[in-house]
């Protein structure tokens, strides 16, 4: 698989939670591949595992069952896991992470909450990125503000820079615009569209939002646990 432009396969993913008594097959052995570069939307009702999916493929949950490879390395499957000291180490090095809440430090400033991922672990290069990336994002003017002091669109403009700065191979956003208007979710929607178009970065975005999802270049619908295209 190494070279031929696959970034993740998943074969039979499958993820069960207990609740009581009751067992619940939130993912039941989803099997997909994501190319690089790709913009994939992850849509889907609540409880229909989207969620589940992109945590499992961020390496941020470990299936009950079924294989992943990133670019050609086994993370999980036949009974085996990654320990948890290499699973960080692929987080913090692969890939970028931005959530609906924005989780932004509030006694520190723009620049500051960008270059938090920069204290601990910093790509060659890295470290000159913060203001270049903010700048690119339109927050060049916001730099030593508090998040207290910027509106909701701003926080998540920097809370994407933030997962930007030690430029990742993939970027997880999970309901991005779940917390904005529906000016503000058009924004970051081309935000991320830009990005993917003239980066090339890889894209995984769970959204219940379906304007928000035809951004992708590819959608998958998520129902009672399995994955399908459309």
């Amino acid at each position: 698989m190494p070279g031929n432009g696959i970034s993740l396969e998943a074969q039979g993913l499958t993820r069960i939670y207990g609740r009581g008594s009751e067992e619940v097959r939130a993912l039941d052995g989803v099997s997909l591949q994501i190319r690089k570069g790709e913009f994939v939307s992850f849509m889907g009702p609540s409880g229909s595992g989207k969620t589940t999916l992109v945590n499992l493929l961020g390496c941020l949950e470990n299936p009950t069952s079924g294989d992943l490879h990133l670019a050609g390395r086994h993370i999980f499957g036949h009974g085996q896991v990654l320990g948890e000291r290499d699973l960080t180490r692929i987080r913090r090095e692969v890939f970028g992470y931005i959530f609906q809440n924005f989780y932004l430090i509030p006694t520190l400033t723009v620049r500051e909450n960008v270059a938090l991922p920069l204290a601990f672990y910093t790509k060659p290069g890295a470290d000159v990125e913060v203001e270049h990336i903010l700048g690119k994002l339109g927050m060049e003017h916001r730099l030593d503000h508090l998040p207290g002091q910027i509106s909701g669109g701003e926080m998540q403009r920097v809370a994407i820079a933030r997962a930007l700065v030690n430029r990742p191979e993939i970027l997880l956003a999970d309901e991005p615009t779940g917390n904005l208007d529906t000016t503000r979710t058009g924004e970051i929607g081309e935000i991320l569209q830009e990005l993917n178009r003239s980066t090339g970065l890889t894209i995984l975005m769970v959204t219940h939002n379906p304007e928000l999802g035809r951004l992708g270049g590819r959608h998958i619908e998520m129902r009672d646990g399995q994955a399908y295209e459309t």
